[in-house]
């Protein structure tokens, strides 16, 4: 079941109003947070949260140093500074999030976990915390869990070739669709963005996840809690009997977890879960090295799914410019090989984005972020081909040949298409 939520933010609508106006970057947000800091320690944190939420960010890092404390926000999957607080209104900050999430106050030695609730414009977002101790102090990071990540399928960007093919894939009765990548890849987004397209009155879905991240109307959605014995292998055996017709697993991470989803695929439910894997390709493996058998893997999954994330130009100060002649014939080079199926830009007079920085993104060129992907299907042929064992970059070699785009490929026809640029590609899947 998920924890219980302690403690909740209420920011009024004025209240937020007032911060959101005056908060349209990191330098306005380092200074509306400076204006307030003779103020109660609810209204500092509230001024933190608000224009957190204003800034889309993912994150709140509180940093005690040897002697000041910063303040740090995620935006777009990178850390921004935002200010430098004194040492009192660090220890009045910490015991408020504590108090709110659930955490123990006298409790300074080991790391804890908690969540609250802000309530803003009505809507109820939750915050996950995490405190741990550090040479100065405790550091704590607030995780915020924003609805409004919950997209559709069309707004996550995957390219039109291959759409369909995962639509109908997801439409399945049966079969096993595993999302890959490291932490912070947007797997979670891309799960719920499933869920929210095959949800129906008509078929029931469960889920268990660790731990809940966001709350979906109609589906079962239960918690993993270890200290209790209910791991994921635990409770998935559970979920079996419950009758499901859909059953998503947050993540595949031992043999029992991946026998009962991989024999829950091949008995008649579609199964969703995560893996980390560097790539689409490396899901065999991946599920062969926790001990399953290649003849368990190869008839259950349907479909694997490797992605990252790349930051989006922003669009108020995006400069298309032509690439060099060396830069040009080295995309060139590795689009070559696409199949006639996957359309591109004309490379002729090709003009690409280069990110140039405003206020408006903080001057970093970029503004919101997007999916790189790659879609391994598993049909009769490469359902032979795993059942011989082979090594990943084998299997990666005929997906490929297969036609499958990888995620590098991907991120470069984004680059054509004015999305992102080649030094973000660069920096995700490396040159």
């Amino acid at each position: 079941m998920p924890e219980k939520i302690t403690g909740i933010v209420t920011i009024t609508q004025k209240s937020f109003e007032r911060i959101v106006e005056r908060t349209k970057n990191i330098s306005d947000f380092s200074g509306e947070i400076k204006r307030n800091l003779n103020k109660e320690i609810t209204q500092i944190l509230e001024v933190i949260l608000a224009g957190a939420l204003n800034l889309d960010s993912s994150d709140i890092h509180i940093e005690p140093e040897e002697k000041k404390i910063k303040i740090r926000v995620r935006i777009d999957g990178v850390l921004h500074d935002v200010l430098y607080i004194e040492l009192k209104t660090y220890r009045g900050l910490l015991s408020r999030i504590k108090l709110l999430s659930g955490i123990k106050l006298n409790i300074t030695d080991r790391a804890q976990d908690g969540r609250f609730t802000i309530l803003a414009r009505g809507t109820p977002i939750e915050v996950r915390t995490s405190t741990l101790p550090s040479e100065h102090g405790e550091t704590i990071v607030m995780r915020i869990l924003n609805p409004k990540s919950l997209i559709e399928i069309e707004d996550l960007g995957v390219r039109e070739d291959v759409l369909q093919a995962f639509k109908k894939e997801i439409a399945q009765p049966n079969g096993m669709v595993i999302v890959t990548g490291p932490t912070g890849s947007g797997k979670t987004t891309t799960l719920y963005a499933i869920l929210k397209r095959i949800q129906h009155p008509e078929i029931k879905i469960i889920t268990i996840e660790d731990p809940i991240e966001y709350h979906l109307e109609g589906i079962s959605q239960t918690q993993v809690n270890p200290k209790k014995g209910y791991d994921f292998a635990t409770g998935l055996r559970a979920i079996v009997r419950q009758d499901p017709d859909i059953i998503l697993v947050g993540e595949v991470r031992d043999f029992e977890t991946a026998k009962i989803a991989l024999q829950a695929a091949l008995t008649g439910h579609l199964v969703l879960s995560t893996l980390h894997t560097n790539d689409a390709a490396g899901t065999v493996a991946r599920l062969q090295a926790l001990g399953e058998k290649p003849i368990n893997i190869a008839p259950a999954i349907s479909l694997a799914i490797g992605q990252r994330l790349v930051r989006k130009v922003c669009k108020k100060c995006v400069k298309l410019e032509k690439p060099a002649e060396k830069e040009l014939t080295k995309i060139k080079e590795e689009l070559k090989s696409l199949a006639k199926e996957v359309k591109i830009p004309y490379l002729n007079n090709l003009k690409i984005p280069e990110a140039k920085g405003c206020k408006s993104c903080n001057f970093t060129g970029y503004r919101g972020r997007i999916g790189i992907f790659e879609f391994f299907l598993i049909d009769d042929e490469m359902e032979n081909f795993i059942l011989k064992s082979p090594s990943i970059s084998d299997l990666r070699k005929m997906a490929q040949k297969k036609g499958m785009v990888t995620m590098r490929k991907d991120g470069l026809i984004k680059v054509l298409k004015g999305i992102t640029t080649i030094e973000e590609v660069n920096r995700v899947t490396g040159e």
